[in-house]
């Protein structure tokens, strides 16, 4: 046997180093492969569809008098992104005055809750605001989906186009 005895000496440090590179190391790899891996399927974990929207924009008119006015809602695939009039000219704007601040204030209270229901208004502009949201609910119904499904309309709006 003419084998020599070798002596290998090892830091402390640098094993506690290659130690903790190594879990990290792992880890990462762990973390890719979870990531990346086929056949997930992503439900939202209340239990709803996955897409209640056919993203883009939808656009319903408003009769008032002689002009009409379009009231454009933005959807993504799950959310109300925004609601606004277009095609909003002056005299409109003159002979109704309470349309842009009734129009905002739903607009914030929906986008908010992601929904028709249990939106309130005042009593000042309450025909105004019953005609938005009719007009509102008909743009949602476009671009849902399954139509009629989570977004109802309130039970007392009309569908007439008089505004406050």
């Amino acid at each position: 046997m003419s084998s020599k005895t070798r002596i290998v000496v090892l830091h402390l440090k640098e094993l506690i180093y290659t130690g903790i590179f190594a879990v990290l190391g792992i880890l990462f790899l762990l973390l890719l492969i979870i990531m990346f891996l086929p056949g997930k399927s992503q439900t939202p974990e209340n239990g709803e569809e996955s897409d209640r929207f056919v993203p883009g924009k939808y656009t319903t008119s408003v009769i008032l008098g002689n002009s009409s006015v379009d009231v454009e809602v933005v959807v993504d695939s799950n959310n109300i992104n925004s609601i606004r009039l277009v095609n909003l000219d002056e005299a409109v704007t003159t002979m109704y005055p309470l349309m842009e601040p009734a129009l905002n204030d739903l607009a914030a209270q929906i986008c908010e809750k992601q929904s028709l229901e249990n939106i309130s208004y005042s009593e000042d502009n309450k025909y105004t605001s019953q005609v938005l949201l009719e007009a509102i609910s008909s743009a949602l119904e476009k671009a849902e989906k399954t139509p009629g499904s989570s977004l109802d309309a309130p039970k007392d709006a009309s569908a007439h186009s008089e505004t406050s």
